[in-house]
């Protein structure tokens, strides 16, 4: 394709076989070791499904070239990036396959799998179950998880209403969404093997950022009173500073903390859904949220005109993306990144979030 540029020293459109990959330290097989390679709009970007950096692409259908062991093969991958285009269903689904097997190549390589007698509570809490659809969704906070019980709460109660007419306050204190974790532990295998299982991620990075944003920087007085004056006794010699809480302090008392007790807003994903043990049918992204949504409210048959909303809670603000992240980070120390990136190397890899691309763009002049 003319116009493509060369980056490493490598001719453009140039693709190298391989046979094994490793990502953060973490090994991973089977699909993980596809190597692809695209040219588009005179950029070239080069990809191991899993494994090396990679340039994620820009909108619109990509032609892709994928080496493994035995093959070649020239196909398009509209699923691996965002568009505004709808997504043909093929494609789609061949997006779930490609994620699933990431992240089952994953679970396996890493010991994640474990056959377990009962679900941990602390993952059950963190699901929803709608019995209208046979609807199960995991809540990741900071992935869209507010406009989601929304959709919940209107798919329980029958009725007729667009989502983002729902009060934002009411879907965080009714009764009428029901958890996993109120039900007795047969009961909820039993409707973890007969419902539609639902889980949202989105970029480690670019979750943790929104989370700060979101909690510390507006006046909800749990987080910008009380956890903020916690992380502010701890890094402060001023206790009593009424500045708000840095984005520094904010991943050092997220450092300082094990990660099985982190808030919900900041804990890894894969610790709040338990993804390698409940065999999820839809793993959706934030990326391709409007896609994911609407093949999900599809699948269990919700009413046609019921559609994701649009919705962000703090409206006046730029929604958090690739930039504002890259400005927060540019903060941080490199030690900080490192070790960063050691607390969400599992969201990394499952997930196939490539932190190595990011962390290209993320790299500090900081010590």
């Amino acid at each position: 394709m003319p116009g493509a540029a060369s980056r490493g020293g490598r001719p453009a459109g140039h693709c190298e076989g391989s046979s094994q990959a490793a990502f953060g330290g973490l090994p991973v097989a089977g699909l993980l070791v596809l190597q692809i390679c695209w040219q588009y709009g005179g950029s070239y970007a080069e990809s191991v499904g899993q494994g090396t950096s990679c340039r994620q692409a820009t909108e619109g259908n990509l032609p892709a070239v994928i080496q493994r062991n035995d093959f070649t093969l020239m196909v398009y991958l509209p699923f691996l990036h965002t568009s505004s285009f709808p997504v043909p269903k093929e494609d789609w689904l061949m997006s779930q396959v490609y994620r699933k097997d990431i992240l089952n190549s994953t679970c396996l390589m890493n010991n994640l799998s474990h056959s377990q007698s009962k679900l941990k509570h602390n993952v059950a809490r963190q699901i929803f179950v709608e019995h209208n659809h046979k609807f199960i969704y995991c809540e990741v906070p900071k992935v869209g998880c507010s406009n989601w019980k929304k959709i919940i709460l209107l798919l329980t109660m029958n009725l007729s209403r667009k989502a983002n007419e729902v009060q934002q306050n009411l879907i965080h204190r009714t009764p009428l969404i029901k958890r996993l974790s109120s039900y007795p532990s047969d009961y909820q295998k039993e409707l973890l093997t007969s419902y539609t299982k639902v889980m949202f991620t989105r970029d480690p990075l670019e979750r943790l950022v929104s989370a700060y944003r979101d909690k510390l920087l507006h006046s909800e007085p749990y987080y910008s009173i009380t956890v903020a004056n916690e992380m502010k006794a701890m890094f402060r010699k001023n206790k009593n500073s009424t500045e708000k809480v840095t984005f520094q302090e904010f991943v050092n008392f997220i450092l300082s903390k094990n990660q099985e007790h982190l808030d919900i807003h900041w804990k890894p994903m894969f610790l709040l859904c338990d993804p390698c043990n409940i065999h999820y049918d839809i793993l959706g992204k934030f990326e391709t949220l409007e896609q994911d949504s609407d093949h999900v409210l599809r699948n269990i048959g919700a009413p046609e005109d019921l559609q994701y909303p649009n919705f962000k809670t703090h409206s006046s603000e730029k929604r958090t993306n690739d930039d504002i992240t890259l400005e927060y980070l540019r903060k941080l120390s490199s030690e900080q990144i490192e070790k960063i990136k050691k607390l969400y190397q599992m969201d990394f890899a499952l997930f196939n979030y490539p932190y190595d691309l990011k962390m290209n763009f993320y790299k500090t002049d900081t010590v």
